[in-house]
């Protein structure tokens, strides 16, 4: 029997996204919940979707990360139940909590797939985690979380091997051109106001570059939304685009995203792409961490210091 303090399972908490195209609305009306979007952002999004093929690839990524999280965990003899619940779709966070609860878990690691924390990246994730407790009553297994870890050695080996991927891919004159971006979803500035999503962000970029060997990055943002009213964090991935010009590279790394779904592979491989293409910019883009090895190693070394004494 674990201690009050000691977990003995893993909830991962992910975003989610839908599997086929009659999915996209129910899903984009979860994830709205009555927030103020316009409705031309709305069915852009719906767009954007059906151009990817009415699906996002997010929860099979995750399962993927999750089953390699366990064998990790298996191979350090440590046996413990894995689920993911989604905080927006199929399998929710409640069918998570379920599961764990039927094969006997008292106390979960919540490990929510978020490496920056704001009010959109993490509150709203763990809200969502208190919410499937109280249906859930008394049996629900108890809950903790980590503490952040964006500047983890893991996360950022595993950031900056994407990262000299893509920039393998280059020539060796156009490497040597070649301007480092990092993207993170764009959110209101009155939200990072009051979270240390930009300062984390920039540890981590930093971070990476600094192991890369790099002097010079930028940090820009993307996938903005809501009102256009109200200021979002900037500079925006296109304005960097356009100011690397004509026959310039760039490198562009989604650091704020932990896996590919329709942010990376439309708002970067299609939109951001064809802005490149237009300003005359070679840009490459690098892959997520997703169920990178150290990524993996990161979230098994994390899942030990809490399901182990002391």
């Amino acid at each position: 029997m674990p201690s009050a303090k000691q977990c003995d399972a893993v909830l991962i908490v992910g975003f989610g996204g839908p599997s086929r195209s009659e999915e996209i609305r129910p899903f984009l009306d979860n994830v709205l919940r009555g927030r103020p979007v316009p409705p031309d952002r709305y069915e852009e999004v719906v767009r954007h979707y059906e151009a990817m093929g009415g699906r996002s690839p997010y929860n099979e990524i995750t399962m993927r990360q999750a089953a390699a999280l366990k064998d990790h965990l298996a191979g350090q003899a440590i046996n413990v139940p894995v689920e993911v619940g989604m905080r927006n779709w199929e399998p929710y966070v409640v069918d998570a909590l379920v599961a764990l609860e039927r094969a006997g878990a008292r106390r979960a690691l919540g490990f929510i797939m978020a490496a920056f924390r704001s009010e959109a990246s993490w509150e709203r994730y763990q809200a969502s985690v208190r919410a499937a407790r109280e249906a859930m009553g008394p049996r629900a297994p108890e809950v903790e979380y980590p503490a952040p870890w964006h500047a983890h050695p893991g996360f950022i080996a595993a950031s900056a091997a994407r990262v000299k991927e893509a920039m393998d891919r280059l020539s060796p004159e156009e490497r040597r051109r070649a301007r480092l971006i990092f993207t993170a979803h764009s959110i209101p500035v009155a939200m990072a106001k009051d979270a240390p999503y930009v300062d984390q962000l920039t540890e981590s970029c930093g971070l990476v570059a600094k192991r890369l060997g790099l002097g010079s990055w930028t940090l820009a943002f993307q996938s903005r939304s809501g009102s256009p009213r109200d200021p979002w964090l900037e500079p925006d991935i296109a304005s960097e685009l356009h100011k690397i010009g004509q026959g310039g590279v760039a490198v562009v790394a989604p650091i704020g995203f932990l896996c590919d779904h329709i942010e990376v592979l439309y708002d970067l491989d299609v939109e951001a792409a064809r802005i490149g293409r237009e300003c005359g910019v070679r840009m490459e883009r690098a892959a997520t961490v997703g169920d990178h090895p150290e990524f993996i190693a990161l979230m098994s070394a994390i899942a030990r210091s809490h399901l182990q004494p002391g």
